[in-house]
């Protein structure tokens, strides 16, 4: 297949960006163009502050915060896609390739923290791209990040799809015992063969499935996020998936259904034509009949809801999953009042 080319790439092609009026695209497979793209290249960015306020409804975190724009896990349906357009990127292949890093974040951490007046609310690490992408094994941007949480005694949440979560057992397990961090691994299939195409520089099945046990095992609440489910890809999965992660520990689960909103579409429609071709159809229509006959939905109540059999049998499915996989009481709320904005300098005198 043509994907061996280039190991680990998920988009096919450089889509234009919206924002640029000139346009030139080539494929990836093209010879002159495979060289300059299959090499990730990382670049420093200075940004002035770190933490966003959280505007969406349907998240329950009043912020979160990005390492790392962009990010080489390359999963075709990533709804952080176009995010990338705004540093003036594809939201294709750039979107992996181009990785831009925040060495400063825990700084600004800490700047944010020191504000005057401010109360403590979780804070979820990353909303937009993976703070323990690939890069993080060499930079540790995350790392430094969550020492400073410890430090100040201030509640993280994680969402990952890199099993690298567990190389910080030693600083996760002291924010657990405070209650103040909880983790969620992103576990859309548990079909390998699946994974690999889907999201094929994270970790493998059996790998996230480990760390999901190691923390669990260690104490650390943990969540999993089976999302975004596809109809024809991974719908047939839920039930199975449910029972193996509640074996491994996790406490509680959550799924979106899939959309494809702005420029994911041409970029997921791509990756069908080049992996499922026989099911290409057949899957574009099932997500159409999910969203009022669009592939994408930006309103947020239908977005979770959907509309149509194939919503409502997935629902269902989840539904009877969680009354038979999942009866205990979920996470609790991470603690607020151990906060300390002095308490960081305090320790480092230490």
């Amino acid at each position: 297949m043509k994907t061996d080319k280039i190991k680990g790439q998920g988009a096919v092609a450089n889509i234009h960006n919206h924002f640029i009026k000139n346009r030139y695209e080539k494929s990836i497979y093209d010879d002159d163009f495979e060289e300059t793209v299959a090499k990730t290249e990382i670049l420093e960015v200075f940004p002035k502050s770190i933490v966003n306020p959280v505007k969406s409804p349907d998240l329950r975190m009043a912020y979160s915060m990005n390492p790392y724009q962009g990010c080489e896990h390359g999963c075709a349906y990533c709804f952080a896609r176009p995010t990338h357009e705004y540093w003036g990127y594809s939201a294709g292949v750039d979107f992996e390739r181009k990785i831009l890093v925040k060495k400063n974040a825990p700084e600004l951490l800490e700047q944010f923290f020191k504000k005057r007046g401010y109360k403590p609310e979780p804070i979820l690490l990353s909303g937009n791209t993976d703070c323990y992408q690939p890069i993080e094994r060499k930079l540790e941007i995350t790392r430094k990040i969550l020492q400073v949480f410890l430090d100040y005694r201030h509640p993280v949440d994680i969402l990952t799809k890199n099993a690298l979560v567990t190389r910080d057992l030693d600083i996760l397990t002291q924010l657990a015992e405070k209650n103040l961090v909880s983790v969620s691994l992103s576990i859309p299939t548990i079909n390998e063969e699946l994974r690999r195409k889907l999201e094929p520089r994270t970790s493998s099945v059996n790998t996230k499935l480990q760390a999901l046990e190691t923390l669990s095992k260690n104490g650390i609440p943990t969540h999993v996020m089976v999302a975004p489910i596809i109809p024809g890809l991974n719908s047939m999965e839920i039930l199975n998936t449910l029972k193996v992660i509640a074996e491994k520990g996790a406490k509680s689960f959550g799924y979106t259904l899939v959309r494809l909103n702005d420029t994911v579409e041409p970029i997921f429609i791509d990756w069908l034509e080049e992996h499922y071709p026989d099911r290409k159809e057949k899957v574009l229509n099932h997500i159409a009949s999910m969203h009022g006959g669009k592939l994408g939905e930006k309103n947020v109540a239908k977005r979770k809801k959907g509309e149509g059999n194939i919503a409502e049998m997935i629902h269902t499915t989840f539904r009877i999953g969680r009354q038979k996989f999942f009866t205990n009481e979920g996470i609790l709320p991470l603690a607020t009042n151990l906060f300390d904005g002095t308490k960081g300098e305090q320790l480092r005198l230490f």
